[in-house]
């Protein structure tokens, strides 16, 4: 298999954050495109989550992690993006289960909420997880309209 190739972005909030996961990322072998912002000027999240969606559903990249204060803005402004399926994760079972069961092409997190160690653990496990398929493919389906 080749190795995803993973979009990153944020808003001014989660500059620091978005920056330990890419590097946490790149030293993995991942193909990392950050398309974030790199001062604490602020900016607007909604803008940095529909971008890096943009990037996911146009094949650009296979999967995308975004982070803002809480997570919430950023996962709303990408799910508006037809074809995207994003959810905030704060435990490694969501960050599974957002991938097996609801086949997730992007994580949110909040970078106000959890530290740099959980965050890498939300990436890790949301990465390692494969959607299983089945039952939950007609699920996903649904979600799509």
């Amino acid at each position: 298999m080749t190795q995803k190739r993973i979009v990153l972005s944020s808003d001014h909030a989660a500059i620091d954050l978005r920056q330990a996961i890419a590097k946490h990322l790149t030293q993995q072998g991942y193909d990392v495109t950050d398309i974030g912002p790199v001062t604490t000027e602020s900016t607007h999240y909604p803008l940095h989550g529909k971008a890096a969606a943009e990037h996911v559903v146009s094949g650009q990249s296979d999967l995308g992690i975004i982070l803002c204060g809480t997570g919430q803005g950023i996962m709303m402004a990408a799910n508006k993006v037809p074809g995207i399926r994003c959810g905030v994760c704060m435990d490694t079972f969501s960050a599974k289960m957002i991938r097996a069961h609801n086949n997730a092409n992007m994580l949110s997190i909040g970078a106000r909420i959890v530290g740099e160690s959980l965050a890498l653990e939300l990436v890790d496990a949301f990465l390692a997880t494969e959607f299983e398929g089945g039952r939950h493919a007609t699920r996903a389906d649904m979600i799509e309209g």
